[in-house]
């Protein structure tokens, strides 16, 4: 192709790294547009119709953060910053057309709103994320919510207000049990007792000790990832709130009613969410022969590049990358997905333009944080820097998981709005409810 051909950039998934891809080059391409060489396009792909932060979803699933002020509109975002959005779901790959397959979009009621389409690209980045893995336990399926996505969180908040309503004005019992003591499940358990807090200060008198909150974990401890003594400090402040935490226990099946152990005892869950394992989605096990793990992970080469396709790369939860000396992938977390995406941002164009080979991906663990909503946070300051190792909790954790969110916010607004936009939360805390009533 030649240098000054129109150069096609097509992005699939529009989560931590897809969208900060697309915003920041789109951006840039549009400022260059008329002087750029190969006047550079990009599209973004995406079956939802906005964004939120993946790690705020268990906010908005408790309902204690409003869904309306945290998620972004692809559209929008695309004016703003000089990309096109296209609305659905990747069905397949061309690769010897260099064509994605888009599936058709259908509306509630299944009426067809747009047909099945392909679109060309020059240069295909996947950025598909990652949700929960069921390990293919039966009745997970059926009896299980998730909260993987916007519209999953959303969809768990409806249920929950509705169980919440029944108890309260029947006087009855309401059990939620959460399978996963990574940190989503830690974290939507928190969310949960800060949820029913609010609510007793709303005048809903007595619907603490109604609800019951359990976390099954199978491993002896949570927060696996994290330093031993973040978990058992986590684990004490979560039993001081009243959840019940189960550890070294596993889920044999999920009923109607409860899930079934391994050792044949029943827990009791009227609402029950699944937040354990992690895998990439199973369509791209199947796309067009690429390599892919047993977790449907495509396989990447050090210069984010999948193995068998130079004009195909991979980013974030649904790539999988061992580094050079490394024993295990890299660990399917926003951070390193954001890392990814600012390594393409940055070598993506010389290598389109001019040819120029991308370096490899060198990845700096800044650590990580887990926040128990108003109640504590901790942080592990990971192994870069002077203070590596060293854990952190309380108030510096919150900020720190804080800065986190608005720093993403930041790469997808610039400073300024960015800023105003927390300003206008902090200014919201104040004067809106501090859960959802409706």
């Amino acid at each position: 192709m030649s240098k000054e051909q129109q150069q096609r950039v097509v992005v699939v998934g529009g989560g931590v790294a897809g969208l900060e891809i697309a915003t920041t080059l789109g951006r840039r391409w549009r400022r260059q547009r008329g002087r750029a060489p190969g006047n550079s396009t990009i599209t973004l792909i995406d079956r939802d119709f906005a964004h939120v932060w993946k790690p705020m979803l268990h906010t908005i699933a408790a309902g204690t953060t409003d869904i309306s002020q945290q998620q972004t509109p692809y559209i929008a975002q695309a004016r703003d910053a000089g990309f096109a959005y296209q609305p659905g779901e990747l069905s397949g790959l061309d690769r010897a057309r260099q064509e994605v397959l888009i599936a058709p979009l259908h509306a509630p009621d299944g009426r067809l709103l747009v047909p099945e389409r392909r679109l060309a690209y020059d240069t295909l980045i996947i950025a598909v994320g990652s949700h929960a893995n069921d390990f293919g336990t039966p009745g997970v399926v059926d009896h299980c919510r998730m909260i993987d996505s916007r519209q999953q969180a959303k969809a768990f908040n409806h249920e929950l207000r509705i169980r919440m309503l029944q108890c309260q004005a029947q006087e009855g019992e309401l059990s939620i049990a959460i399978v996963g003591g990574g940190a989503t499940g830690v974290e939507l358990a928190a969310e949960l007792v800060q949820l029913v807090a609010a609510s007793v200060a709303y005048g809903a008198q007595g619907l603490a000790e109604r609800i019951k909150i359990i976390l099954i974990e199978s491993g002896p401890r949570l927060l696996a990832a994290f330093p031993q003594d973040i978990s058992a400090a986590t684990r004490a402040r979560l039993e001081a709130l009243g959840i019940r935490v189960m550890t070294d226990t596993r889920v044999s099946a999920a009923t109607a009613d409860s899930f079934v152990l391994s050792n044949g005892q029943q827990v009791e869950a009227s609402l029950k969410v699944w937040a354990a394992g992690v895998k990439a989605p199973d369509f791209l096990a199947h796309l067009d022969g690429l390599e892919t793990t047993r977790g449907n992970q495509l396989v990447i080469l050090p210069s984010l590049r999948t193995t068998l396709d130079p004009n195909i790369y991979a980013v974030g939860d649904c790539a999988s990358l061992t580094l050079p000396g490394a024993e295990r992938p890299l660990p399917p977390t926003a951070q390193v997905a954001h890392q990814q995406a600012r390594h393409l941002i940055r070598y993506l164009p010389g290598a389109m333009q001019r040819g120029e080979a991308i370096p490899d991906f060198v990845y700096r663990d800044f650590g990580s944080l887990v926040s128990l909503g108003d109640y504590d946070a901790y942080g592990s300051l990971g192994q870069f820097g002077m203070f590596k190792g060293v854990t952190i909790r309380g108030r510096l954790a919150q900020l720190s998981h804080v800065m986190l969110y608005r720093s993403h916010q930041a790469m997808l607004y610039g400073f300024w709005r960015g800023s105003l936009l927390w300003l206008v939360d902090r200014l919201n805390a104040h004067v809106r409810a501090s859960i959802r009533l409706n």
